[in-house]
């Protein structure tokens, strides 16, 4: 009843076109952005959000240890990148290849879940990813210092497996303290 509480509330609150008072009209209505897909999760928890919880602490525990079974239970074999990094291969081989080449440079990764929000098809995770910088990473050697950064990745789910990713990872803090540029 609370879940239909608030999404009648949101219903109505998109069709006023604001939130919190802030009424629009129909010609500032037409200027804000439409979003592609909005998920409403009204439904009690099901066998439905377990499996999708499972495939994303699967595919955390492919980041975690780098073991590619993880990544290939969790992910569709018809997976798609949608924030495909240049020269990464689209599909699953493209997170295998990258996990590979980043434990060269860092092979203590470590990847914790710090958030995860499950609405329809869609889980949201935000990733904390740890370590030590010991190896090669491009023309850079390591020596030693910690790395400590965070992502944001956003799935969909289907068939109880990751079809599509999209995320955001703190590339400027990684590079830094992979020495790449300066603080």
């Amino acid at each position: 009843m609370h879940n239909k509480k608030w999404q009648s509330a949101l219903t109505l609150a998109l069709a006023a076109g604001g939130f919190g008072g802030i009424s629009s009209g129909a010609t500032a209505e037409a200027s804000l952005p439409a979003p592609q897909h909005v998920a409403i999760d009204t439904s009690p928890a099901s066998t439905d959000t377990d499996a999708r919880v499972l495939a994303a602490r699967r595919y955390a525990a492919f980041w975690n240890t780098g073991d590619a079974q993880f990544a290939r239970q969790a992910l569709s074999p018809a997976f798609v990148d949608r924030t495909l990094p240049a020269g990464r291969p689209q599909g699953v081989n493209g997170p295998l290849q990258a996990s590979e080449g980043f434990r060269k440079a860092v092979p203590d990764l470590s990847a914790e879940v710090q958030d995860m929000t499950v609405a329809g098809d869609r889980v949201a995770v935000h990733l904390r990813f740890r370590g030590h910088f010991t190896g090669v990473f491009g023309q850079l050697q390591g020596k030693g210092q910690a790395i400590d950064f965070q992502a944001h990745d956003l799935y969909r789910i289907q068939d109880g497996r990751i079809a599509e990713n999209w995320h955001l990872e703190d590339n400027l803090t990684l590079m830094q303290q992979l020495g790449a540029i300066p603080q």
